[in-house]
């Protein structure tokens, strides 16, 4: 058998992207997934998504992790399957679709898509660091000579020793500008860093405000693979009409054969 996929990236944060509205992706093949996404011997990806039917909007996300394992909600991947949505002409200038965690609004304007993330209302901020879940759970801390950290060795170690089996999503901050901060983000899933990561970014947007590093409520976050911009507004505690923006773009075309 064979199937067409396309490769898509936002901000250097890639995935291959199957349009299965038709349903005939093995959806339980948990192994040849992990095989799509391996940089040595599949296509290669951060992780994977479906496109599928939705009887109630527009249509459903469904998103695996480069380890072949469901994930949770990703950024950089809602913008990704909305440009892809619109490639398929399925949608108009507003869309709706459904993810693991519920119902995102976007928009694409230029190639440059604008998605609405989940309002947040739990956040822990702890001496050095703060906790939140912005569809996926992250962990922030600021560091000097971003750079030059090694994001890898110690982003594995609070990923492993401090969250345990389920894990989570380890982003180390540093300011460059006014409301303008750099990122990188070690993944769970993928287990290494990625060139960006969209739930991670507004995670570090709300955590900047909660901790009153911003004075602002749009704010420029400049990973590896580019910039993103989060916009939010708060009212008695909670982050709400929390907005991703930033571009995403159709790579290539091709056929896996399995």
């Amino acid at each position: 058998m064979k199937m067409t996929f396309y490769k898509y990236q936002g901000t250097g944060n890639d995935f291959v992207v199957i349009d299965n509205r038709n349903g005939f992706f093995p959806k339980d093949n948990h192994s040849m997934i992990a095989e799509i996404c391996n940089r040595k011997y599949g296509i290669g990806a951060d992780g994977f998504l479906l496109l599928e039917n939705n009887s109630k909007v527009d249509f459903t996300m469904v998103y695996y992790n480069a380890d072949g394992k469901l994930g949770s909600m990703c950024g950089n991947g809602g913008r990704c399957i909305v440009h892809f949505a619109n490639f398929l002409n399925i949608i108009n200038e507003n869309i709706v679709f459904e993810a693991i965690d519920g119902l995102h609004e976007a928009s694409i304007h230029n190639e440059i898509i604008s998605l609405k993330m989940n309002d947040v209302a739990t956040i822990n901020v702890n001496t050095n660091s703060v906790f939140l879940n912005t569809g996926s759970p992250h962990h922030i801390e600021m560091v000097k000579d971003l750079k030059n950290y090694n994001v890898a060795e110690n982003g594995s170690l609070i990923r492993n020793k401090t969250y345990g089996k389920e894990g989570s999503n380890i982003n180390f901050v540093e300011k460059i500008g006014t409301n303008l901060f750099a990122v990188r983000t070690y993944e769970r899933g993928v287990e290494a860093e990625t060139l960006s990561c969209g739930t991670g970014v507004t995670a570090v947007a709300i955590a900047l405000s909660e901790t009153n590093r911003i004075d602002s409520n749009n704010v420029e976050l400049h990973t590896e693979g580019g910039n993103l911009l989060v916009h939010f507004n708060k009212l008695n505690g909670t982050y709400y009409d929390v907005y991703l923006e930033g571009p995403a773009k159709q790579v290539f075309k091709g056929e896996w054969k399995w």
